[in-house]
């Protein structure tokens, strides 16, 4: 069994999600294999970082130097985590992941990406469906980068064309003031009716929908821990459960040990 690192605090909801799903299904996996209580949690050690500082040091898309001191506050994260231990790490966020290729400079512990769990969560899920595209879904940095893109158009998956500026500060709104430190899957109806707009507007048939913030699974409380689900007429896909699984094949592996 190996050792979690979790690097959270972007936002703290969905960093307390992190660790309820992963010690939930640890839970269920040791079950399956006979465990008795209590059963097997794979030990962890959380590095939350401050939401209004990271927030307040994005850059500008395009300008690298821009985003140096955002960068190395999750870099000196990733090495608090190192140094504790861990044998490998999650950023409960997707929105560093668009800066990984920054942040794990000069860190050895490696580091779960969340746009591969999701790329191999999506080509599982719209195979039952016929879905051959994506309607991405989350934070500005997010939504204007193109790392989602890449990664499902190597599982063979079409992402949608960048979303009208408008519609990106939207989306920002609405994980800002609807969203924003929303817990245990208790999101007002009027965070999931907005959202569902957007999803109505954008996501043509044949599209997957994937809530690449962290927080926007907490929409439908009743799917937080499902990697792919139907509600409302369309397909999602939910990269913190796609990313909690790859972290419990990682952390358990073929572990059975009672």
């Amino acid at each position: 069994m190996k050792k979690i690192g979790i690097l959270g605090g972007v936002g703290w909801a969905s960093t307390l999600d992190y660790y309820r799903a992963i010690a939930q299904g640890a839970s269920r996996r040791a079950a399956a294999h006979g465990h008795t209580a209590p059963v097997p949690i794979p030990p962890m050690t959380i590095e939350s970082v401050v939401q209004a500082q990271t927030r307040a040091l994005r850059g500008s898309l395009g300008d690298e130097l821009s985003w140096a001191a955002f960068d190395t506050v999750f870099r000196t994260a990733l090495l608090t985590l190192q140094g504790a231990g861990c044998d490998f790490a999650i950023i409960a966020s997707n929105t560093p992941h668009a800066r990984l290729h920054a942040i794990t400079r000069g860190v050895t512990l490696p580091v779960l990406s969340i746009y591969e769990a999701t790329a191999t969560a999506t080509k599982r899920g719209t195979a039952a469906t016929g879905a051959n595209a994506a309607l991405v879904l989350g934070t500005t940095v997010t939504m204007q980068s193109d790392s989602y893109a890449h990664h499902l158009a190597a599982a063979g998956i079409a992402a949608n064309a960048q979303l009208p500026d408008p519609d990106i500060a939207e989306m920002q709104s609405m994980i800002d003031d609807d969203f924003h430190g929303i817990s245990n899957g208790d999101a007002a109806p009027k965070a999931r009716a907005r959202l569902l707009r957007v999803c109505n507007r954008h996501a043509t048939p044949g599209t997957a929908i994937i809530l690449a913030c962290t927080e926007l699974p907490l929409a439908f409380p009743d799917h937080l821990d499902d990697v792919s689900f139907h509600a409302d007429g369309h397909l999602f896909i939910n990269p913190s459960a796609a990313h909690v699984q790859s972290a419990l094949d990682r952390a358990l592996g073929d572990d059975r040990t009672p």
